[in-house]
């Protein structure tokens, strides 16, 4: 790609927005990132789907229809293997209510507190998708394996952070600094899959620029 794309992602987080960003950077790529706050005419998207992957699909292509430009989306959360790989794509709602983190984890906690520590395997799986107006669509995976543990600990998290140690690691995601955490997340394991992705789709389309 010679010239600059415009490409959305369906979020108004910007903290993804700046992830995203600095991988894109990273791979030298010739992409204009922008966010949801750039097209407030848009709404968000139902999130009906029954994996990580149908809900990325979902808002990409929503995203893209609604824009006409070329939009990337993810869908990401905890999976807990004593819990039949649940909460998953519930995990912001575990509780009933949406982005209650502390009642999601008090709960979650509740449900495992039996769980002994050689069962308590678990993995926060992300689904990055892109789709281009034209419905031509690719979405891609990144996982990071660990285990729950049996209390909250560390504050730079948010989410399942705070009870979740990656393997190989003795401190949970809210315990790491933001630079170790974006090396080893899933979400940013996934966003550094999709670049190659989204090379492949700009280039056979052309870079699409307008707003």
């Amino acid at each position: 790609m010679s010239a600059v794309a415009r490409v959305v992602l369906a979020t108004r987080n910007q903290g993804k927005i700046r992830e995203l960003r600095r991988i894109l950077a990273e791979a030298d790529e010739k992409i204009e990132l922008v966010g949801l706050e750039e097209f407030p005419e848009i709404g968000e998207v139902a999130e009906t789907g029954l994996t990580f992957a149908e809900n990325a699909l979902l808002k990409a292509h929503a995203v893209a229809s609604a824009s006409g430009l070329p939009a990337v989306a993810d869908d990401s959360g905890l999976c807990v293997d004593a819990l039949n790989g649940m909460p998953g794509v519930f995990s912001a709602r575990w509780s009933g209510s949406h982005g209650d983190d502390a009642a999601n984890l008090r709960l979650l906690l509740a449900q495992v507190s039996d769980v002994p520590d050689g069962r308590r395997a678990a993995h926060f799986a992300c689904a990055a998708a892109a789709a281009l107006p034209s419905g031509a669509e690719r979405v891609v995976e990144g996982v990071l394996p660990g285990a729950v543990i049996h209390s909250s600990r560390g504050t730079n998290g948010f989410g399942y952070d705070p009870i979740f140690v990656p393997d190989g690691e003795t401190r949970t995601t809210a315990e790491l600094s933001a630079a170790e955490k974006d090396a080893i997340s899933h979400r940013g394991r996934a966003f550094r899959a999709l670049v190659p992705v989204l090379h492949e789709l700009l280039g056979a389309q052309g870079p699409v620029t307008r707003a």
